[in-house]
Protein backbone atom coordinates (compact mmCIF):
# COMPACT_ATOMS: atom_id res chain seq x y z
CA UNK A 1 0.00 0.00 0.00
CA UNK A 2 1.06 3.77 -0.69
CA UNK A 3 0.26 6.42 0.95
CA UNK A 4 0.17 9.58 -1.00
CA UNK A 5 -0.26 13.14 1.64
CA UNK A 6 0.05 16.60 0.22
CA UNK A 7 -0.55 20.50 1.04
CA UNK A 8 -1.14 20.58 -2.81
CA UNK A 9 -4.48 19.45 -3.51
CA UNK A 10 -5.35 20.82 -6.62
CA UNK A 11 -2.43 19.32 -8.49
CA UNK A 12 -2.80 16.06 -6.62
CA UNK A 13 -6.60 16.17 -8.07
CA UNK A 14 -5.48 16.94 -11.17
CA UNK A 15 -2.48 14.28 -11.80
CA UNK A 16 -4.90 11.69 -10.07
CA UNK A 17 -8.08 12.73 -12.76
CA UNK A 18 -5.50 12.93 -15.63
CA UNK A 19 -3.94 9.05 -14.97
CA UNK A 20 -6.75 7.75 -14.00
CA UNK A 21 -9.49 9.72 -16.18
CA UNK A 22 -12.14 7.14 -16.55
CA UNK A 23 -11.99 4.91 -13.19
CA UNK A 24 -10.60 5.18 -9.76
CA UNK A 25 -6.66 4.71 -8.65
CA UNK A 26 -5.82 1.28 -7.61
CA UNK A 27 -6.70 0.83 -4.38
CA UNK A 28 -3.68 -0.03 -3.22
CA UNK A 29 -3.08 3.50 -3.45
CA UNK A 30 -4.62 5.80 -0.49
CA UNK A 31 -4.43 9.39 -1.43
CA UNK A 32 -4.88 12.22 1.41
CA UNK A 33 -4.65 16.22 1.97
CA UNK A 34 -3.40 18.18 5.05
CA UNK A 35 -5.96 20.17 6.75
CA UNK A 36 -4.16 21.95 9.92
CA UNK A 37 -6.95 24.95 9.93
CA UNK A 38 -10.13 25.90 9.06
CA UNK A 39 -8.40 27.96 6.18
CA UNK A 40 -6.86 24.42 4.97
CA UNK A 41 -10.63 22.91 4.54
CA UNK A 42 -11.01 24.08 0.94
CA UNK A 43 -8.07 21.32 0.20
CA UNK A 44 -10.90 18.65 1.16
CA UNK A 45 -13.11 19.58 -2.22
CA UNK A 46 -10.26 19.10 -4.41
CA UNK A 47 -9.32 15.20 -2.85
CA UNK A 48 -13.36 14.63 -3.20
CA UNK A 49 -13.23 15.42 -6.81
CA UNK A 50 -10.34 12.99 -7.47
CA UNK A 51 -10.81 9.72 -8.95
CA UNK A 52 -8.79 8.36 -5.69
CA UNK A 53 -10.09 4.91 -4.46
CA UNK A 54 -9.01 5.85 -0.81
CA UNK A 55 -9.76 9.23 0.19
CA UNK A 56 -7.76 10.51 3.63
CA UNK A 57 -7.56 13.64 5.51
CA UNK A 58 -4.35 13.99 7.76
CA UNK A 59 -5.45 16.84 9.82
CA UNK A 60 -2.12 17.30 11.64
CA UNK A 61 -0.68 19.08 13.07
CA UNK A 62 -3.70 20.36 14.82
CA UNK A 63 -2.95 24.24 15.51
CA UNK A 64 -7.09 25.31 15.47
CA UNK A 65 -10.08 24.25 15.07
CA UNK A 66 -11.43 23.02 11.64
CA UNK A 67 -15.17 23.59 12.42
CA UNK A 68 -17.37 21.68 10.26
CA UNK A 69 -16.05 19.03 7.63
CA UNK A 70 -17.56 17.76 4.31
CA UNK A 71 -16.65 13.99 4.71
CA UNK A 72 -18.62 12.96 2.36
CA UNK A 73 -16.25 10.46 -0.22
CA UNK A 74 -13.64 10.53 2.72
CA UNK A 75 -12.81 7.24 3.77
CA UNK A 76 -10.16 8.17 6.97
CA UNK A 77 -9.72 11.06 9.60
CA UNK A 78 -5.90 10.75 11.18
CA UNK A 79 -5.85 13.60 14.01
CA UNK A 80 -2.22 14.64 15.75
CA UNK A 81 -0.91 17.31 17.82
CA UNK A 82 2.23 19.09 16.90
CA UNK A 83 5.52 17.83 18.29
CA UNK A 84 9.10 19.67 18.81
CA UNK A 85 10.17 22.00 20.99
CA UNK A 86 8.22 24.44 19.80
CA UNK A 87 5.21 22.77 19.15
CA UNK A 88 2.24 24.63 20.19
CA UNK A 89 -0.42 23.18 22.22
CA UNK A 90 -3.60 21.32 20.34
CA UNK A 91 -7.20 22.12 22.19
CA UNK A 92 -8.68 18.78 23.14
CA UNK A 93 -12.26 20.03 22.17
CA UNK A 94 -10.33 20.18 18.41
CA UNK A 95 -9.92 16.75 18.48
CA UNK A 96 -12.92 15.92 20.48
CA UNK A 97 -15.01 17.62 17.54
CA UNK A 98 -13.52 15.73 15.04
CA UNK A 99 -13.94 12.47 16.39
CA UNK A 100 -17.26 13.13 17.23
CA UNK A 101 -18.02 14.20 13.20
CA UNK A 102 -16.32 11.46 11.84
CA UNK A 103 -18.57 9.06 14.14
CA UNK A 104 -21.41 10.64 12.69
CA UNK A 105 -20.99 10.38 9.65
CA UNK A 106 -19.50 6.71 10.02
CA UNK A 107 -15.55 7.41 8.97
CA UNK A 108 -12.73 5.86 10.35
CA UNK A 109 -11.14 7.78 13.04
CA UNK A 110 -7.03 7.60 13.68
CA UNK A 111 -5.77 9.53 16.74
CA UNK A 112 -2.40 9.85 16.27
CA UNK A 113 -0.97 11.82 19.17
CA UNK A 114 -1.18 14.84 21.38
CA UNK A 115 2.06 15.81 20.53
CA UNK A 116 4.30 18.10 22.90
CA UNK A 117 8.27 18.17 22.63
CA UNK A 118 8.46 14.76 21.60
CA UNK A 119 5.85 12.55 19.21
CA UNK A 120 4.82 10.22 22.45
CA UNK A 121 4.88 13.00 24.97
CA UNK A 122 1.01 13.23 25.54
CA UNK A 123 0.55 9.96 24.80
CA UNK A 124 -2.61 8.68 22.23
CA UNK A 125 -5.48 8.04 24.36
CA UNK A 126 -8.69 10.55 23.73
CA UNK A 127 -11.28 10.62 26.44
CA UNK A 128 -9.87 7.49 28.07
CA UNK A 129 -9.54 5.74 24.22
CA UNK A 130 -7.31 5.04 21.61
CA UNK A 131 -8.51 5.54 18.36
CA UNK A 132 -7.19 3.56 15.84
CA UNK A 133 -9.84 3.16 12.84
CA UNK A 134 -9.14 1.95 9.18
CA UNK A 135 -11.12 2.71 5.93
CA UNK A 136 -12.37 -1.01 5.16
CA UNK A 137 -13.06 -0.04 1.37
CA UNK A 138 -13.70 3.16 -0.58
CA UNK A 139 -16.78 5.08 -0.05
CA UNK A 140 -19.01 6.09 -2.26
CA UNK A 141 -18.94 9.73 -4.30
CA UNK A 142 -21.44 12.06 -4.88
CA UNK A 143 -23.71 11.64 -8.24
CA UNK A 144 -22.11 8.00 -8.57
CA UNK A 145 -24.20 5.08 -8.59
CA UNK A 146 -23.17 2.85 -5.84
CA UNK A 147 -25.06 -1.10 -6.36
CA UNK A 148 -25.29 -2.79 -2.76
CA UNK A 149 -26.61 -6.33 -2.38
CA UNK A 150 -29.53 -6.73 0.12
CA UNK A 151 -29.89 -9.58 1.79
Amino acid sequence: MYQVLTKRSSLLQKFINDRYPTRKAPPHMWFGVSVENQQATSRITHLQKANAGIRFLSVEPLIASVGKLDLCGIDWVIVGGESGPRARHMNPEWAIDIRNQCVAARVPFFFKQWGGRSPKTGGRLLEGREWNQFPNKPRAVPGQLQLRTVA
